[in-house]
């Protein structure tokens, strides 16, 4: 499944990323010799690597990296007088991260100049290790563990980061970091154990405003030859070209392209996992589809007994992603966290990618610590050694999809309760009322009426009470309905509203656990 640490490296950067203190002038960034490059070279690499056993990272110094924990981590600055392109105009600086306990593997970086690069040479004196009483000269040929792009010449915060096996994230346009993304996910949530193949080498290329990041990827069952463009707009958005080409080390039992991870404890829609005082904990709330045929989809994030994987069947999708929907901060009463500003990240495929599914991964959790949502596209096809793979897709990081149509309503709270008519006694303990809030589309120009149609269905139980209100003095839709159903095993529901023949709101599909 997913390494817990992953939140607590996570929680230790985000500690990192106080202002830096004003440090005296170093000896800046130091490069290697220049040898060529380009991302044919890249990808001919990769190539050749899935030919070859896999060999995993080697470790310099292993007992004195599980040694920097999460209060040493704290203590150690980047001197940011070595960060690349430091002063160059028009374009954003690029520091790194130390290796921990939390990321404990190096990587290798470069930087492209033109048809060439250079190595980014690794040294002690590249960090201010103050009080943490580590010996910077036991840690000469540590190695970096990651990088991350910073918010503009001599600013204390970045918007880009990529750290630890093949993840990365970006903080959006409320500048708060959430979920992450991946450059593949190998096996994830089945019997055996899941496979994190690694980001292990790095170059780093500018052109303004727009940073591009070739990696190489590599793991037990998979290589490959990643590209990277990434621009953060003046409003703070941030959009992001992939191009990857992949080569299979070994039979995969389950691929998942473009994966998206992030953590969901409880919403409103789950009250009773609210152990905590704060009211909802999530960083997203839902997984939005917009499938090849046209159809908008969303799913709310659910905290279930046990893990479950849902298949979202398709073909050649116009996009997915996990959205933060709810960004009421009265809702969270969160003002460290800021889990009302944590941006959602949407993909959009380029070309056809043919049939398969999107997939959606819930783990039970009882903490924020665990990031335990994934989701991901798993191509119908069997992936078996020697197969080469090549996908195209670019990644919104904001707070909603990109260019969601105006003539369709969307799904924006869901709330359970127990059934029947609120204040009639005795109520029926076999009855679960469900109750959705729609808003926008074409929703907004209506006024009161009672004639909306609440199209329900359940795969197994009894719908009833269905119906649907304005509520007055807000621009919410809601509709309400009753579910009659014995048993614990789960229940797939499915609504949307219509007036007449027309469909006024994306689909709202929930899986209940009774």
């Amino acid at each position: 499944m997913f390494a817990p640490d992953r939140r607590l490296m996570l929680a230790a950067l985000s500690a990192s990323l106080v202002p830096l203190p004003a440090l005296a002038a170093a000896a800046g960034i130091r490069l290697g010799k220049p040898t060529p490059f380009n991302y044919g070279m890249l990808a001919a690499r990769a190539r050749k690597a899935a030919g070859q056993p896999y060999q995993g990272p080697q470790t310099k110094a292993a007992q004195i990296i599980k040694g920097i924990d999460f209060d040493a981590v704290q203590k150690i600055r980047f001197r940011p007088d070595h960060a690349l392109w430091r002063g160059q105009a028009g374009t954003d600086p690029v520091s790194f991260f130390h290796l921990s306990k939390y990321s404990g593997d190096p990587v290798t970086l470069h930087v492209v100049e033109g048809d060439s690069a250079r190595e980014i040479l690794y040294g002690p004196d590249y960090f201010d290790y103050g009080d943490s009483k580590l010996d910077p000269a036991a840690l000469g040929d540590l190695g970096f563990a990651g990088f991350r792009v910073m918010d503009g010449q001599d600013k204390p915060t970045d918007w880009l980061a990529f750290q630890g096996a093949s993840y990365f994230r970006s903080s959006g346009q409320d500048a708060q970091y959430g979920a992450s993304a991946r450059g593949i996910a190998v096996n994830t949530a089945l019997a055996g154990p899941e496979e994190f193949p690694r980001f292990c080498e790095f170059w780093l290329d500018a052109h303004g405003p727009v940073v591009s990041i070739y990696a190489l990827l590599d793991g037990p069952s998979i290589t490959g030859a990643y590209k990277f463009d990434a621009v953060k707009n003046g409003d703070g958005t941030v959009v992001m070209n992939v191009h990857c080409d992949l080569f299979v080390r070994a039979d995969i039992a389950r691929l998942g392209i473009a994966p998206l991870t992030s953590m969901y404890w409880y919403g409103e829609n789950e009250r009773r996992k609210a152990a905590d005082w704060r009211p909802e904990i999530h960083d997203n709330d839902g997984l939005a589809l917009w499938t090849g045929k046209g159809e908008r989809i969303w799913r709310p994030l659910v905290n279930p007994p046990q893990v479950q994987t849902n298949s979202f069947a398709d073909n050649n999708p116009k996009g997915f992603g996990l959205m933060q929907r709810d960004r009421d901060f009265d809702h969270y009463q969160d003002d460290g966290a800021y889990y009302d500003k944590r941006p959602g990240i949407w993909v959009e495929p380029k070309g056809n990618w043919g049939p398969g599914s999107v997939q959606l991964v819930e783990i039970p959790t009882d903490d924020e610590i665990n990031d335990n949502i994934v989701a991901y596209w798993r191509p119908e096809r069997d992936v078996s050694k020697g197969d080469t793979l090549r996908f195209d897709y670019r990644l919104y990081w904001q707070d909603s999809e990109p260019a969601y149509p105006k003539t369709i309503a969307k799904a924006v709270a869901t709330r359970l309760g127990r059934g029947g008519i609120p204040g009639q006694s005795p109520w029926p303990r076999d009855k679960h009322k469900f109750v959705v809030d729609f808003t926008g589309g074409p929703l907004a120009q209506l006024q009161q009426r009672f004639d909306l149609t609440p199209v329900v269905g359940a795969s197994r139980g009894k719908i009833d009470n269905a119906y649907v209100i304005k509520v007055v003095g807000t621009p919410l839709w809601r509709a309400l309905f009753d579910l009659q159903v014995e048993g614990d095993a789960p229940v797939d529901l499915r609504l949307y509203l219509k007036l007449g023949g027309k469909t006024l709101t994306e689909t709202w599909l929930y899986q209940y656990f009774p």
